[in-house]
Parts: C-alpha cells; structure tokens; sequence
C-alpha cells in the first residue's frame, strides 16, 4: 500500500483529500503546517508527498527545497492557481509535479501513479546490459546508477526517468511533448515548463557548465536531445 505525506494547512481541503486517496487505497499521514510535515516526515516512511505552497510560517518551497535536499522522494506540489511564478519556483525547489486547486481527487491519483511509476525501473527501451560511457557520464539503466567522471550523480526518479529517456537514443530529438508523455504522463503542452525546470535541474548536475550544456541539448524550436554529438 502507498503512503501519502499530505502537508495542507486547510482542515476542511486536507480532510476532504485523506478521506478521497483514502478510498483510492493510499495511506494517508496528514500535516498542518512545514515544520509539522518536515518532523512527519522523519518519522513517516512516505512514497510520495503532497505539498500545498502556501503554508504558515515555513511555506511550501522551503519544504520542498529541505526534503529535497536528503531525499529523491516524489512531490507533488498544491497551487491554488495556475501561477506560473508560483509552479516556477515550486519546480526550480525540487518538485516533481504540480497539481492546481480546487483538487480533483481523480486527477491527483493519477499524479501519485504517474510519479511512482518513474521509479525503480527503467523504461523498457533504455535497458541495456552494460552501462554506457558519454564522455565520462557513465549511466547504468539496469542498477539505475548515475556517475560523473567517477562520483555518483544524485537524481531524484523524475530526473532519472528524463536522463535514461534521452540518453536511450543519442542525438534524437525529442520534442516537449513526447517528453511529457514518456516520462510525466501528462498530454497537456501547456505543463512543458515541467521538462524545462527538470532539464535544468539535470544539467546542473551532470554539466561542467550548464549554462554551456553537452549532455542535455536545446535544439531551439523543437525540444532537447542528448549528446555529446
């Protein structure tokens, strides 16, 4: 059974929401405020966390960015409004999804499927028997471990799952939306920001210098592809 960290200040929005992935078969842990989902979630062994943004005193971001910081943990981010400043730095914290109020509960059972189902396992087509050698990125789909000139490369399963996707077939050029389907789930071209803001995250990891990327590629006009080419 999946355990749910669901951090919402709103009794009546928090409540309503256990009471629904409750009956989608999830374990529900419920939190009040950051402080009070951070120490929840020391103690909570969750698969995925739901994170509204605006919380009293240590709001959403921070969260994010503390959870993110030790953890590869999913997170789905609450806003409640499509705000693209508020989704923006949601994502550039660490966040993996986002999901907009008034929530449908249908509609965030299929973000936690979608998150989970990035991890462990890679995608069918990016398992190979030997790891493979970019340069010095060494990316084994099978241990789904990432090294970079001999260090591990610590990536959260979305950031995973956008690497092995790319890395499966060099120099193709995958478009936003075929990214969005392959490893989000998601149809909806207006969530590309979701690839961009984890495309960054991804080059700043495995760059030498992201802002020159090698790895992750931007072909302007199209999407990304991987290299080096």
């Amino acid at each position: 059974m999946v355990t749910v960290l669901l951090i919402e200040d709103d009794h009546q929005v928090r409540r309503g929401l256990e009471l629904a992935l409750g009956q989608y078969g999830y374990t529900v842990h419920g939190a009040a405020t950051g402080a009070d989902g951070i120490r929840e979630f020391a103690t909570v062994a969750a698969d995925v966390v739901i994170l509204d943004i605006m919380l009293p005193g240590v709001d959403g971001f921070e969260v994010c960015r503390r959870l993110r910081s030790d953890a590869s943990v999913p997170i789905i981010m609450l806003t409640a409004r499509d705000d693209d400043i508020d989704v923006v730095v949601g994502l550039e914290a660490g966040a993996d999804d986002y999901v907009c109020k008034p929530v449908q509960p249908r509609v965030l059972d299929a973000r936690i499927k979608a998150v989970l189902r990035r991890g462990p396992t890679a995608p069918a087509e990016a398992r190979k028997d030997q790891p493979t050698d970019h340069a010095g990125l060494v990316i084994d789909p099978d241990s789904l471990v990432v090294t970079r000139d001999g260090t591990p490369v610590a990536l959260t399963p979305t950031e995973l799952r956008l690497l092995l996707e790319l890395s499966a077939a060099p120099k193709r050029v995958f478009t936003r939306l075929q990214l969005l389907e392959s490893v989000w789930g998601h149809q909806y071209l207006g969530d590309s920001r979701l690839v961009d803001n984890c495309v960054q995250r991804v080059r700043a990891k495995i760059e030498n210098n992201p802002a020159t990327p090698v790895f992750v590629q931007t072909v302007r006009g199209f999407g990304y592809r991987f290299g080096p080419v």
